[in-house]
């Protein structure tokens, strides 16, 4: 059997079928994102014949279920399953018996993109792609500019010009070209667009290509093998251009279609900010498409993004599972992410802590009940976001300034 068990392309919105053989990105006909197809009773009997319990811990353990033809092309750092625990303090305070995270933050380069990166440029390698662009509020930037160094692929990146440091160093570091713009991510998609039609760069953009989406599928896979037991009632995301919602719930369905998950599948909840909640604001009004947003702002800066290009797919994926979608303020997010990691020593990013707040907003409006078994994805690492941590340092002089800590010691007993 060969790698990949993938048959081919097929539209997302007008469901006509495309080779899978040759570079696409987006359908001619629509401009709609294409998804994959495989062979699930091939990938089935590759998997009763060689278990997954005995192969590699990383991502490519699903590789009938990934596009890749052959192994030689693989660009990897090594990705491996990320972990699945309780958050035992943040649970009991919001008043829920069963709270998990699973947290993306252990990735090469910090965070969930790494998925996309290194599935999307082993495809696109092989396919024989020789350059790529995309835009970025960050991390998907580091990421493609970490395995573009692997690949020895040049890299063009292009982002607002108030996203975070880190990712930007870390971008340069890996020597992309990078350049900023005065404007939002949809700004510098439009640029990135323009560039890729004129010289025929291949487009990377979220959902402009179609193996990125396989990538952030194995976090689905993953669930399932770690919740093996029974999946989760719910499974909360953190979201803007949505590739991470619409990646796990299709791994989730084509296992089902396999026989491999039981019952009905988790209610999908998406997490937006107040200053940036296309989705939500579709979800509410019953609307099967996004209106941009015109001034997007949040601190969780991958949550910025006015409109999302597989919008539809999202919103279609929340009503199939029963799922919502809920807005939190700028407060709630800060809040939140102090109080993991006081609570739970766990340091998440901002989109996480945007996550959990939405998790508490639901469970005290009685939507999560107190039995739910809720998993909440953490996209990132904390460390990715140090130069926004909203934690102030006091400055000590004398042994009496650390007043504070022996007041904490002295009511503890």
């Amino acid at each position: 059997m060969s790698y990949s068990a993938l048959l081919n392309l097929v539209c997302s919105r007008c469901q006509k079928k495309a080779a899978s053989g040759v570079i696409q990105q987006t359908c001619p006909d629509c401009d709609a994102p294409y998804l994959c197809e495989y062979d699930l009773e091939r990938v089935r009997a590759s998997w009763e014949k060689h278990p997954l319990v005995e192969r590699e811990k990383t991502l490519w353990r699903y590789h009938e279920l990934l596009p890749l033809q052959s192994e030689e092309n693989r660009v990897s750092l090594y990705e491996p399953m990320t972990g699945v625990w309780p958050l035992l303090g943040y649970a009991k305070k919001i008043g829920l018996r069963h709270l998990y995270v699973k947290d993306e933050g252990i990735l090469p380069t910090g965070s969930f993109k790494a998925r996309g990166a290194s599935v999307g440029l082993s495809r696109a390698r092989e396919l024989g792609v020789r350059a790529f662009a995309m835009p970025t509020n960050g991390n998907a930037g580091s990421a493609w500019a970490a395995y573009a160094a692997r690949a020895q692929i040049p890299a063009l990146i292009v982002l607002p010009s108030d996203a975070p440091r880190t990712p930007r160093k870390e971008m340069i570091a890996y020597g992309a070209d990078v350049y900023v713009v005065d404007g939002t991510i949809g700004d510098a998609g439009r640029l990135t667009q323009a560039l890729c039609k004129a010289t025929g760069v291949y487009d990377v953009s979220t959902l402009r290509e179609p193996y990125r989406l396989e990538g952030k599928k194995t976090m689905g896979l993953e669930i399932a093998e770690q919740f093996a037991g029974g999946l989760p009632d719910v499974i909360v995301y953190p979201t803007g251009g949505g590739a991470g919602v619409i990646g796990i719930h299709r791994a989730l369905a084509q296992l089902q279609a396999m026989g491999r998950v039981q019952g009905p599948l988790p209610k999908m909840v998406i997490v937006q900010a107040e200053g940036c909640a296309p989705l939500v604001r579709a979800f509410e009004q019953g609307e099967d498409v996004s209106v941009p947003v015109n001034h997007p702002f949040t601190s969780a800066f991958g949550m910025r993004v006015p409109k999302a290009l597989g919008d539809f797919m999202i919103l279609k994926t929340l009503r199939e599972t029963g799922g919502t979608a809920i807005r939190v303020s700028e407060r709630q997010i800060a809040d939140t992410r102090r109080q993991l990691a006081q609570d739970d020593g766990f340091f998440v990013c901002p989109e996480g802590a945007a996550a959990f707040a939405g998790v508490d907003v639901l469970r005290a409006s009685g939507w999560l009940k107190e039995k739910d078994r809720v998993l909440v994805v953490n996209t990132g690492s904390g460390l990715k976001y140090t130069d926004d941590a909203p934690f102030d340092v006091p400055q000590a002089s004398d042994v009496g300034d650390f007043s504070r800590f022996i007041e904490r010691v002295s009511m503890r007993g």
